[in-house]
């Protein structure tokens, strides 16, 4: 069987850029229009990935897991209806606002889904910013004070990260992407995102973007407090029970397989390209049984497996 690759749907995002355009060589849809996102890997009922090769070609994601999965994906993985994971390009050209996910034991009472992510950073400008958790000394009490003075970014931990390092986001960390960014995301299969402070900014008719401080407050994790970028275990990068992200560096002739040839997992391209193919930044599925991948030039790639 052969990797299989999908169509990526892009968004439409007004902190978004065309950094999909000049780093990743693809066409936007339109010409002027800024793509905060590019999701590369999705089954949800308002999105769906369909298969442009591979052998499905026409089929959606969706039809894979449900009607291959024991082919394409292999057994003991998770019962959901849905493949559980969401992968998508971030391109920020202007700060998102200050936000958080939901945990599972309360994502249930607002009727959302539980959230939890990790970001790999593909390219950044000097002193770019990163927001994740709070500083030392704030509390709950403080931080309710910050949103009713519309001063929470004084409160939110800032750092200034490299490319290539990755950082883990549990649901309940409050975090925000700054400005000039281009980040690959390995998520839950959720979109659930309260915000609880915008920057303060307006629109055109002078309206404050919409908040969920009732939600965030009751999310957010009040004891994590000024994290670091993570610190890779060899070449693994986050392990949790919904996924784990391994990062290679391949030689031309060199080659990447499944870590476990019953099992299929998903291969982001960071740079490089594999068998002649350059997938300028997708994210392909490898089935399965399938045969390795060889790098054709120097390639540095993401790979993603669920654990059982």
């Amino acid at each position: 069987m052969q990797a299989i690759t999908f169509k990526p749907i892009y968004m439409e995002r007004i902190w978004g850029g065309r950094q999909l355009e000049t780093f990743y060589a693809r066409t936007l849809p339109e010409p002027d229009l800024p793509y905060g996102e590019a999701w590369e890997i999705v089954d949800r009922e308002d999105a769906q990935s369909i298969v442009d090769s591979g052998g499905f070609s026409g089929k959606s994601l969706h039809d894979l897991w449900r009607n291959h999965r024991s082919e394409i994906f292999g057994d003991h993985l998770p019962e959901s209806p849905r493949f559980p994971l969401l992968i998508k390009i971030l391109d920020s050209a202007d700060d998102l606002s200050i936000q958080v996910h939901p945990p599972a034991g309360i994502a249930e009472s607002f009727r959302g889904e539980p959230k939890t992510e990790m970001w790999f950073i593909a390219d950044t400008k000097p002193d770019s910013k990163l927001y994740v958790g709070l500083k030392k000394g704030v509390t709950r009490q403080s931080f309710e004070s910050a949103i009713k003075n519309g001063t929470v970014a004084d409160s939110v931990h800032a750092i200034v990260p490299k490319q290539g390092q990755s950082i883990f986001i549990p649901s309940g960390r409050l975090h925000a992407i700054g400005a000039g960014f281009l980040i690959h995301e390995i998520q839950q299969n959720s979109d659930t995102t309260y915000r609880v402070f915008d920057w303060n900014r307006t629109d055109s008719a002078g309206n404050p973007r919409q908040l969920h401080v009732a939600q965030s407050l009751a999310c957010i994790d009040f004891a994590d407090t000024e994290p670091e970028m993570d610190t890779p275990t060899g070449n693994i990068l986050a392990a949790c029970p919904h996924f784990k992200t391994t990062l290679h560096h391949l030689s031309p002739g060199q080659i990447i397989t499944n870590p476990l040839s019953d099992r299929f997992s998903l291969i982001t391209i960071v740079s490089g390209s594999l068998e002649n193919i350059r997938f300028t930044g997708q994210t392909l599925l490898l089935p399965k049984s399938a045969a390795p991948l060889k790098a054709t030039e120097h390639t540095s790639l993401l790979q993603i497996t669920i654990p059982s």
